[in-house]
């Protein structure tokens, strides 16, 4: 009787493990994936960054068209 008591935990021990196993497996992919998101998300941080920095550029020179239209406005008497 002993011995099927100890089989039995045993094989409750083994199922135990087993699903232990394929828990770690699973987080080991979660991690992986949580991973790459994290990276492509930096990525897309950096690339905003450098719209950021052409859009500003861009600002900068449209400000010094403007200037000058308006220079060359003035002196042609059109303003």
């Amino acid at each position: 009787m002993t011995e099927n008591v100890e089989n039995l935990m045993l094989e409750h021990l083994k199922r135990f493990q087993a699903g232990q196993d394929r828990i770690e497996r699973k987080l080991e992919e979660i991690t992986r994936r949580v991973s790459n998101l994290e990276m492509g998300q930096a990525s897309i941080i950096q690339h905003l960054g450098h719209l950021a920095s052409a859009d500003a550029q861009q600002q900068i020179s449209s400000d010094g068209f403007n200037q000058r239209l308006e220079r060359i406005e003035r002196r042609l008497d059109l303003a």
